[in-house]
C-alpha cells in the first residue's frame, strides 16, 4: 500500500477527531446555556454508523492495497469536497453547530443561501460525499454499497427529527 494512501487514512481520522472536539465544545456550551438535545439514540447509531463505515472501508483499503489509479484520485476529489463543506457548515451555524441534534434556548435560524438551496447541507454536502470519497479512495467498494445501505437508515431518521423540531421552532422553517 502506497505511503501516501495510509496519509490519507491518518489525515482523514485527525480531521475527523478534530471536528469531534469541536462538536464537543459546542455541545458543552449549549447545555451549559440551557440548550435541549433531541434523538439522542438516533445520534448514537449514526455516530456508530460513521464510525464502522470508517474502519470496514479503512480495512477492506487495507486488505485491497488500494492502488492509487483514477478511482483513488476521484475519491479524494469527492472526500476533499465533503471535508471543505464541513468546514463550511459548522462555520455557518457556529456555535449551535454539533453532530447531536441540539436546540438552544437562543436558537436562531440560520438562512443562508447555502441551507435555502440544499435542505441539509451537512449530511448532502458532508457526511454522504465524505463516504462515499473515502470508500472511492480506498477501492473498499463492499463497505461503500454496505455501509451506505445502513447508514441511511439513521440518517433518514435524523433528518426526520430534524425537520419536525425546526418546523415546531420556526414558523419560517
Amino acid at each position: 500500500m502506497p505511503g501516501v494512501i495510509i496519509a490519507f487514512i491518518v489525515a482523514a481520522f485527525v480531521y475527523r477527531f478534530a471536528m469531534l472536539a469541536v462538536s464537543i465544545r459546542n455541545e458543552k456550551r449549549l447545555r451549559a446555556d440551557g440548550a435541549t438535545e433531541y434523538g439522542a439514540s438516533v445520534s448514537r447509531w449514526l455516530a456508530m454508523a460513521h464510525v464502522a463505515f470508517y474502519l470496514a472501508a479503512t480495512a477492506e483499503g487495507l486488505v485491497r492495497d488500494a492502488p492509487i489509479d483514477a478511482i483513488s484520485i476521484t475519491g479524494f476529489l469527492i472526500y476533499l469536497f465533503g471535508a471543505v463543506m464541513l468546514l463550511v457548515v459548522s462555520q455557518l451555524l457556529g456555535r449551535f453547530w454539533t453532530v447531536k441534534l441540539m436546540i438552544a434556548r437562543d436558537h436562531a435560524l440560520v438562512t443562508h443561501p447555502l441551507f435555502r438551496i440544499v435542505r441539509h447541507p451537512n449530511y448532502f454536502l458532508n457526511i454522504v460525499p465524505e463516504l462515499i470519497g473515502y470508500a472511492l479512495t480506498l477501492h473498499a467498494y463492499v463497505t461503500l454499497v454496505v455501509g451506505l445501505m445502513i447508514y441511511v437508515l439513521p440518517l433518514a431518521l435524523r433528518i426526520r427529527q430534524e425537520e419536525e423540531i425546526m418546523r415546531d421552532r420556526f414558523a419560517s422553517y
